[in-house]
């Protein structure tokens, strides 16, 4: 029985390209910009009938030390994560794997013009930020009768 396995090298690049979108965000969402941010936190929008919810994976980052802003349309989200201690009692470790990501982060989310930007709201916990934003309940239409 022959022992030899063959590979195919392109079977690698999707997981490559995939590998950059979640270390450089995926530039066709167009909601983020990741040239300011040293990464990227995930993210689950909801939209439901009377409201947006966005759900912000924030591990290990106090809530308060978040900058949320809504100005023109635009919803943002920023702050920093700083890098874990490198030592503990002292001691440098002799080796190490880092895959938690720090430093600056940054979101953008170009939210729709019928949303109610004065009750948005917002709150952290267990290392997820909860944001909801209500949405304005329309004029419905009718039919207008004419004049003669």
């Amino acid at each position: 029985m022959n022992g030899m396995v063959r590979q195919n090298p392109w079977n690698l690049v999707p997981q490559l390209q995939e590998e950059l979108r979640r270390l450089y965000g995926d530039t066709r969402e167009g909601d983020s910009t990741s040239a300011m941010a040293g990464w990227v936190p995930p993210v689950d929008i909801y939209e439901f009938a009377n409201r947006f919810v966005i759900y912000v994976d924030l591990p290990g980052l106090d809530p308060n030390k978040v900058e949320l802003t809504l100005e023109r349309g635009v919803l943002t989200i920023c702050g920093d994560r700083e890098e874990a201690a490198h030592s503990s009692n002292g001691m440098t470790p002799e080796y190490q794997k880092i895959e938690r990501s720090h430093g600056r982060f940054y979101r953008r989310f170009l939210l729709p013009d019928t949303v109610d930007s004065e009750k948005v709201n917002a709150a952290g916990k267990n290392g997820v930020l909860t944001i909801t934003i209500p949405k304005q309940t329309r004029a419905m239409p009718r039919r207008i009768e004419i004049g003669a």
